[in-house]
């Protein structure tokens, strides 16, 4: 852009994030390789995310200053840098690379205006930082749209007469300058993106173009837009794969890990790719000796983290995709026609023990982490429950003490923003998830799901594990709780009923939660409920309890 302020700069890359957010769900649709886990337009939206949020600081500490007067130096790195941080998943690390590359150019060139010229070095150079990220680079991917783009700019400024601008010339000259060859490369990138099939077979076997290189189309179609006013240029919507299983290179691991590191001196980003190779594969390491970003397929997350964190390095931003269930979420929109899922400002993760508790919280709209029988689950179990959330913003019930410590563990470091309600049981955490507003960040839900929890009194009867050193039951006799104290023991019937009326005092709602193996029908657990008080009866399926109880 011209050396006038920021804004312009930032009108241009938030049109290309408008359009992609636009046909994001079709870009993920078309998401079939390496991995067809339906999350490329959500990867390259996120990283598009984070250059607009700097852009937005830089604009506001420094207005009305032109960007040679801030530096372009400074500016490019500090862009380069959100990219880098802000990506995910193979094509949000590949578009933070074009970034990076495109903007090094534009850095390398202090008082030259932005022009045609300009504008098809940057392109180069971004096609070369991209390839030289990928160990095995795939052709008919997005790197060969952005490779035959820079061709094709460089093969128009040869046949252009006027392709420099002078330092004085109009912002309406210049953009429209750049309109025109950038308009010129689109229309390579779309015959790139539909030649994508024949250089890579497992786009032609499922009936789909590249996701990636469609997604780059679909950005400069929203710059072409910027620069001229105007509605964006056509582009030819693509159908999602025609197969539900297409063939694919990680077939053989189940986490897509991402994570930054930093450092006083991490080596060269390349010192690293064999060490990650050994735990998984499509791994890109990028970035520089004080920073990388690190993405790697793998069944291990936690070797992948250590191997950077035993040397001293800082892991965060880190972010760990379940592949399995992320495939099988898109094979099931694809089947229901594509709809997509409805955008929420925030969502909800709670760890869950029992079928029928499971569905009690996603009849409540949360999202469901299973924590097993004992209710622990590690916490790259949590961040990959985490990523499951259509969300940006989630609250996590981790619903057992045991599992606060590693749910906050997880919410230090993960990618999205997420707040942790200490639910210690999951009757409270259904006391608390009824307060769930899906349009309301996570802060809010955090803070009134705790407000509910202030109302709430819990209780639970269990079969005995052993008999008491005290001598009050023995090993499978009925054991009562209120809260964590013991208050009643015997027959399963009695102890229940006591449990249920310490509760009952000033309580307008008891809710009675049958687990695995419960003594008592549904029917009889419903007659013992105090008189004048409302008792609502589920089944929950948990281990360990017979019933869970909480009281409002």
């Amino acid at each position: 852009m011209p050396a006038h302020n920021l804004d312009r700069f930032r009108t241009v890359v938030e049109a290309a994030l408008a359009q992609l957010e636009e046909r994001r769900q079709e870009v993920n649709d078309l998401n079939v390789f390496p991995v067809a886990d339906g999350d490329t337009g959500d990867n390259m939206a996120l990283t598009l995310r984070a250059v607009v949020a700097e852009l937005d600081r830089l604009t506001g500490e420094d207005r009305g200053r032109t960007i040679d007067e801030i530096g372009r130096e400074d500016i490019v790195e500090s862009v380069a840098r959100a990219a880098l941080l802000g990506a995910r998943g193979n094509s949000g690390v590949i578009l933070s690379q074009l970034i990076r590359g495109a903007a090094e150019e534009l850095a390398s060139r202090p008082g030259e205006l932005v022009d045609p010229v300009l504008v098809g070095a940057a392109m180069a150079r971004a096609a070369d930082r991209a390839y030289a990220s990928v160990r095995d680079p795939a052709e008919g991917t997005i790197l060969t749209v952005v490779r035959e783009m820079a061709h094709r700019i460089a093969s128009e400024l040869a046949h252009m007469s006027d392709t420099r601008l002078g330092p004085d010339a109009p912002p309406d000259v210049q953009d429209a300058a750049l309109a025109e060859i950038l308009e010129r490369a689109l229309r390579a990138g779309e015959e790139s993106v539909k030649r994508g099939p024949e250089l890579l077979p497992v786009l032609r076997d499922a009936g789909v173009v590249d996701a990636g290189g469609y997604a780059v189309t679909i950005m400069f179609a929203g710059i072409v837009a910027a620069l001229r006013g105007a509605e964006p240029p056509a582009l030819e919507h693509h159908a999602p794969a025609r197969v539900t299983h297409p063939q694919h290179e990680s077939s053989t691991y189940r986490y897509c890990t991402n994570f930054a590191v930093t450092g006083a001196d991490l080596g060269d980003p390349s010192d690293w790719i064999e060490r990650l190779e050994e735990l998984g594969d499509s791994v890109l390491v990028v970035g520089d000796p004080t920073t990388l970003r690190v993405h790697v397929h793998t069944d291990e997350p936690a070797r992948a983290t250590n191997l950077f964190e035993a040397g001293e390095g800082s892991v965060f931003h880190l972010d760990v995709g379940d592949m399995r269930e992320q495939i099988a979420e898109r094979e099931e929109r694809l089947a229901d026609n594509g709809r997509p899922r409805r955008a929420a400002k925030s969502g909800a993760l709670a760890i869950v023990a029992g079928p029928g508790m499971r569905l009690l919280f996603e009849g409540l709209g949360l999202h469901t982490l299973d924590g097993g029988a004992t209710l622990n689950p590690s916490t790259y179990d949590l961040l990959a429950g985490i990523h499951g959330v259509p969300a940006e913003e989630v609250v996590v019930l981790p619903n057992s003490a045991n599992v606060v410590m590693a749910a906050e563990r997880a919410a230090e470091v993960s990618d999205k923003r997420v707040v942790v309600v200490p639910t210690r049981s999951q009757q409270a955490g259904l006391a608390a998830a009824v307060a769930l507003e899906p349009g309301h960040d996570a802060q809010a839900n955090a803070a009134a799901m705790a407000e509910a929890l202030e109302h709430v009194r819990t209780g639970a009867v269990a079969p005995a594990a052993r008999d008491d050193g005290q001598g009050r039951f023995r090993a499978g006799e009925a054991v009562g709780f209120v809260e964590e104290e013991i208050v009643a023991w015997g027959e399963p019937e009695e102890t229940l009923r006591a449990v249920l009326d310490r509760l009952s005092g000033d309580a307008e709602l008891l809710t009675c939660i049958a687990g695995d193996g419960a003594p008592l029908p549904a029917q009889r657990v419903a007659e013992l409920a105090p008189d004048g008080i409302e008792m609502e009866c589920s089944d929950g399926g948990q281990p360990s309890y017979w019933w869970l109880v909480s009281a409002e």
